[in-house]
């Protein structure tokens, strides 16, 4: 087993594996900005290392910064946890250069799966359904318009090193394609450093569901059944649930079985997550990987009794999984919702500030993972994420009235939140008859 880790990232994040490495026996350090000098995650790690100023980039992203902590502290991984570096190929080849075990694939798969139009071109030739678009580099617009005029609207624009919902278009109109196509490319290069895209048919009004796979390093490989994550706005997953009420036994194992599939031709090793697009007549597409734990994990732990982070640990220590596919039995129904101190009436803004009052809902079936305490600043250089709350029952009724139940709770003062924005989407009525896909809050419950 693994003897001391460092955590690279900020958060509720860095809280949950800290707890996890705790429960295992495993020395933890925290990294910290100076704008997270009091943050929870610095608290509770057995050491604590200011890696720069408050900006991202100075900071959390400071790739020399973490490796010097890592170094100096003498711990010998690396858990990256999601966002940040979680998926930069270079920072995990750098950990493995410097002989310190990076919490995740080997950078040569978080390379290929990370350039989406590459990771597209692999899963065609081996056989997996994608969306019908074009694999390849496109080296100018007068390319980009032929292609768009070949696969016809309605089509997306995606950035190639994208994630996170940012660099993505959708053009339903050829006349609007060379604007959507210069934006898509300008945001991609600000947000990825890589202004590279490809273009994929639109596949309207699809359900967002995706498999976690765990796989070892002994070519063991498994995975957990799915999750709803179509509830999203702009792009951004606001709540999920496992599992999707929109998949069959049948569908359920055929993804499944390709999902795993996804993971065998890409040599996958530790955590991770296969999305497909899946269309109102339940045809399912790749649409990509993520290497990585991913925010909405919880939902799969309560539904499976499967810590995840635990096993990305047990992993990365060169253990074999002790489980079997058979093993895996899908237990209930959770519903995660992610709490954001966001302004809702003013078009989702950011609303850090100093928490003055804070009640959190517990009970049975009840979790929340998170960083935040009374008194604590939230910074506005982050992401507006501060927690997440998820609760489990028998089934999916039982799930969503204690999720009602705990969100009617939930008290947080001094800051705005989405907490009331949360209960209404669970008092919608096409929400709680499953009758939803990812255009649903844009345009059914986003006031305009």
């Amino acid at each position: 087993m693994l003897k001391k880790i460092l955590i690279a990232n900020r958060g509720e994040i860095a809280v949950r594996i800290i707890r996890a490495c705790r429960e295992l026996g495993i020395e933890t350090v925290s990294i910290y900005s100076e704008a997270d000098k009091e943050a929870l995650h610095t608290q509770i790690a057995d050491y604590s290392v200011c890696v720069g100023p408050a900006q991202s980039k100075d900071s959390y992203l400071n790739i020399i910064n973490i490796l010097s902590a890592c170094v100096l502290t003498g711990c010998d991984a690396i858990h990256p946890g999601f966002g940040f570096l979680s998926e930069n190929a270079k920072f995990a080849k750098m950990c493995e250069e410097c002989n310190i075990k990076f919490i995740g694939p080997d950078y040569k798969t978080i390379e290929l799966m990370g350039d989406k139009s590459k990771a597209r071109e692999v899963m065609k030739k081996a056989n997996i359904p994608v969306v019908p678009g074009y694999e390849g580099d496109i080296e100018s617009y007068e390319k980009a318009y032929e292609i768009a005029c070949e696969i016809g609207t309605p089509l997306m624009i995606k950035a190639s090193s994208g994630g996170g919902g940012k660099g993505i278009r959708i053009v339903k109109d050829l006349k609007d394609f060379k604007l959507n196509y210069e934006t898509a490319k300008k945001e991609a290069k600000a947000c990825f450093g890589d202004d590279r895209v490809y273009i994929e048919k639109y596949i309207e009004n699809p359900r967002h569901i995706e498999f976690q796979i765990i796989a070892d390093e002994h070519k063991n490989i498994i995975h957990l059944g799915e999750r709803e994550c179509s509830l999203q706005i702009n792009n951004q997953k606001v709540l999920e649930e496992a599992p999707s009420i929109f998949l069959d036994e049948k569908l359920r194992k055929k993804m499944g079985d390709i999902a795993i599939k996804v993971a065998k031709v890409v040599d996958y090793k530790n955590v991770g997550t296969i999305e497909f697009l899946v269309d109102k007549n339940k045809n399912f597409y790749f649409m990509e990987m993520n290497t990585r734990i991913q925010v909405e994990h919880p939902v799969t732990e309560m539904v499976t009794g499967i810590d995840i982070v635990k096993e990305q640990l047990k992993i990365a220590s060169n253990m074999k999984l002790n489980l079997k596919q058979e093993d895996i039995k899908i237990n209930g129904h959770s519903i995660e919702c992610r709490i954001n101190a966001q302004d809702i009436e003013n078009n989702f803004t950011p609303s850090p500030g100093t928490i003055t009052e804070l009640s959190i809902p517990s009970g049975f079936g009840v979790r929340f993972d998170s960083s935040i305490y009374s008194g604590y600043e939230i910074p506005p250089y982050y992401d507006s994420m501060i927690g997440k709350l998820i609760t489990y029952g028998e089934n999916r009724e039982e799930a969503i009235n204690k999720m009602k139940r705990c969100l009617f709770e939930f008290a947080i003062g001094g800051i705005k939140t989405n907490i009331d924005f949360q209960y209404e989407i669970l008092e919608n009525e096409d929400f709680i008859n499953g009758d939803f896909n990812t255009s649903f809050l844009n345009e059914k419950m986003v006031r305009k």
